[in-house]
């Protein structure tokens, strides 16, 4: 791989050869006699020989030979298995170990203990590798719901990923969730339909839902138009030699070649002829292969329409330009676990996934009112960077790193343009997993992390050249919350050490006070999401802590508009108060962008223009609390009409305090609801369970929108209060004798009943006279 020149080098002469680089893809003759003259060993004689033909810049091969990837899906899928084989052949480890860790080592990339015990991935981890010559950039993400932000901000800065899907359960409810966060990044990708080894499985099955990817916003009513609509835009690349016990090896569409894998780890490929009892089968699943990504590639299209031989190399070159241009999902097949299909899996990774300067990105240009400014993703150009993760390390904060464009190295000075900081980048290192690998610098499209530089996840840097900022990620907003506090006083210091450290490294971890209890109030996805946190608070910083109830993030609204005239007045002496306030509330539309507008609609001068802003403050605060359940007001207007003030006795906290007071005096009269959360649940049963399963959904008032059936097992998708899920999994192991799971996800805001709504305010009433 090409190499850059290091700050050893006399630096007339680096920057002589940016100016000519940058101009033409060529240094000028003096430049090149220059570099000749001082023979630096940073360029290969390759690299300068391909500069002096003119033809390509001097970065191209390197950066052509870099993938960056993720691998994502529904857990327990089988993605940290298969990134355990992929760093196993290609030499980064040299022991396999599984993910439960039960040789007491466990999963290479689940370097947490928490993660090893639960064999479950809770952060997501970076590393690299080698293959073919090529260097491949990982990060494997969860599969849990509850620790989506990880699979976000992996997505956010990748250029491909692969989509793991169980050859059993097939597309499962977060294996749609994970193809629409790929989508809402842009991110081309494989899918690799795993554990062809188990028991009922079925990769044909798979591949047919596979294809509804799409079209995944429609409603289960239009599924079966979308499946036939929608077939062309995935089709295998592979088909396996045997399922179940019987698995074999695969044989490869593209190259028409059979692959066995010998060895104790399967680390052995041996490409043999196909057997003359598949030939019948190939030929079939070819000829849909070509069919499917001539749909979406002309120049495929055209030799299948004038029935022109193609070759393995027409067919390779128009599937990698289909799944740059994300029309079409190559699907690979294999088992990690039983070490078949990985291999093939990652020359695929090679073949078909797009380098870094195949992928268009975008940053927003902060002297030019945000104007959207299109990345080269070369080293020539000036230093855009984005850190995407931000984690505690044993020397400070590591912060992680996608270069977009320019060259970082260690000791530069760089800004960090959310701030205005210019800082030093004392260490730069290259992450393999927990283990860490320091390098003197890194190039655009590669992902490293840095030591002592303080910012927040989302935060640009570049060299002080070009104010770009990056466009931010998706963060999803908390649903459940849990009141935490130390058991001992004395350790309240490492207490809130920790929640401040969790809350930098997870924007979907919050941290609050209960402004009647004084409780410190923690908020995130889920009841496993708080649990991991608690339980490493106790681990990480040694504190024991007692946790209370979990608390729903319910919400309030209003249904109607309402009127309010109010006057605060007081004198006591001095100067007094004064401050009139006349307007109406009123609830805002359906699928509005903000969840509280303020209008001023007062014409001339009424109340001085001055106190409008603490009349809007006051409005807001009011809205913080309502008065149903203490719980924030959501979609709300509030217009003000007229007013009055006075010359001496106005003041700005006269006016906020009318505002305060108007809100709570009409808020009644707006006919106030409360809203809970409704989560989107799947549950997988075995049939002879569903009736009871399905019982139980409507006693906690859920509404079961889908019932499939896959197999012996039954799909259910319901729509369910969070308030009544809590204990769920136990409920579900007893009701199918430990045979049922599920998956749950937060879906929407809705208004409670007016029971339960009667019941949350006479709670709330009591817990107020109580105190």
């Amino acid at each position: 791989m090409a190499r850059f020149p290091r700050p050893s080098a006399p630096r007339l002469l680096y920057t002589l050869y940016k100016t000519t680089s940058s101009a033409s893809p060529s240094p000028s003759p003096a430049a090149s006699a220059l570099l000749g003259t001082f023979h630096l060993r940073s360029f290969s004689a390759g690299n300068l020989a391909r500069a002096k033909d003119d033809k390509d810049p001097w970065w191209k091969e390197s950066m052509e030979k870099l993938r960056n990837i993720g691998i994502s899906a529904h857990i327990d899928s089988g993605k940290t298995t298969l990134t355990e084989r992929v760093l196993y052949y290609t030499g980064r480890i040299h022991e396999i170990h599984e993910v439960r860790g039960r040789d007491g080592v466990g999963a290479k990339m689940d370097s947490m203990d928490l993660e090893r015990e639960k064999g479950i991935t809770i952060q997501s981890a970076a590393t690299y590798c080698t293959w073919n010559g090529y260097q491949v950039n990982i990060i494997d993400t969860p599969g849990h719901v509850d620790f989506t932000i990880e699979v976000e901000r992996a997505l956010r800065v990748l250029d491909g990923a692969i989509l793991v899907l169980c050859s059993v359960g097939g597309v499962q409810s977060q294996s749609i969730t994970v193809d629409r966060q790929m989508r809402r990044y842009e991110v081309p990708r494989l899918a690799f339909i795993n554990k062809l080894d188990r028991m009922g499985a079925d990769p044909w099955k798979v591949l047919n839902q596979d294809v509804m990817f799409y079209l995944l916003e429609i409603k289960n009513s239009f599924a079966r138009l979308a499946r036939s609509k929608l077939r062309h835009h995935s089709a295998a690349v592979q088909v396996p030699i045997g399922l179940e016990d019987d698995f074999k090896g695969l044989v490869d569409l593209v190259k028409l070649k059979a692959y066995y894998f010998h060895g104790s780890n399967g680390e052995k490929v041996v490409a043999e002829e196909i057997s003359a009892d598949m030939e019948a089968f190939v030929t079939e699943k070819r000829h849909e292969l070509i069919e499917a990504v001539s749909e979406v590639d002309d120049t495929l299209a055209e030799a299948f329409i004038n029935e022109e031989p193609i070759s393995s190399t027409d067919l390779e070159e128009a599937i990698r330009r289909a799944t740059v241009a994300r029309k079409f999902v190559p699907v690979f097949m294999g088992s990690a676990f039983k070490n078949k299909g990985v291999q093939p899996l990652l020359d695929g990774v090679l073949s078909y996934l797009p380098c870094p300067t195949e992928v268009s990105n975008y940053a927003l240009d902060q002297t030019k009112n945000e104007e959207k400014v299109t990345l080269t993703g070369t080293p020539v150009g000036p230093l855009v960077a984005l850190a995407f993760k931000l984690e505690e390390g044993r020397f400070g904060q590591l912060t992680y790193l996608r270069i977009y464009e320019g060259v970082i190295r260690k000791g530069d000075f760089i800004v960090n343009v959310n701030t205005g900081k210019k800082v030093k980048v004392p260490r730069l290192v290259r992450m393999h997993s927990n283990e860490m690998e320091d390098i003197q610098e890194a190039h655009a499209g590669q992902i490293v992390a840095v030591f002592g530089v303080d910012c927040a996840s989302g935060d640009t840097f570049t060299d002080g050249s070009v104010r770009y900022t990056m466009t931010s990620m998706n963060v999803p907003e908390p649903v459940m919350s849990l009141a935490v506090q130390p058991i001992s006083k004395d350790s309240g210091g490492q207490f809130s050490k920790a929640l401040n450290r969790f809350q930098k490294e997870d924007p979907t971890f919050r941290v609050g006070l209960d402004p009647e209890s004084g409780q410190t109030i923690i908020s995130g996805m889920g009841e496993l999401h708080l649990d991991i946190y608690v339980e490493r608070i106790r681990r990480e910083y040694k504190v024991d802590a007692t946790v209370g109830k979990p608390r729903v993030n319910f919400r309030e609204t209003i249904t109607q508009r309402a009127e309010f005239d109010y006057l605060h007045k007081k004198q006591s002496g001095g100067q007094g108060q004064y401050g009139r306030v006349v307007g109406y509330i009123e609830p805002l539309p359906p699928g509005s962008p903000t969840k509280f507008e303020f209008e001023n609609l007062i014409i001339g001068q009424v109340i001085p223009s001055g106190f409008i802003p603490a009349i809007e403050k006051g409005f807001k605060e009011a809205a913080n609390s309502g008065s149903l359940i203490g719980h924030p007001v959501e979609n709300i207007c509030v217009c003000l009409t007229d007013g009055a003030a006075h010359a001496v006795d106005s003041s700005e906290l006269a006016f906020k305090l009318a505002s305060i007071y108007a809100f709570r005096k009409c808020y009644a009269a707006a006919r106030p609801v409360i809203l809970e959360p409704i989560m989107l649940v799947e549950l997988k049963v075995p049939t002879e369970f569903q009736g009871s399963v399905a019982g139980d959904i409507n006693k906690r008032k859920g509404v079961i929108v889908g019932n499939d059936q896959e197999g012996d097992d039954s799909v259910i998708t319901a729509h369910v209060p969070l308030n009544n899920m809590f204990g769920y999994s136990t409920s579900l192991r007893s009701m199918t004798q430990g045979k049922g799971e599920f998956t749950m996800e937060y879906k929407e805001h809705m208004p409670v009943s007016n029971d339960v709504q009667m019941q949350l305010v006479n709670n709330y009433k009591g817990t107020k006279e109580a105190e």
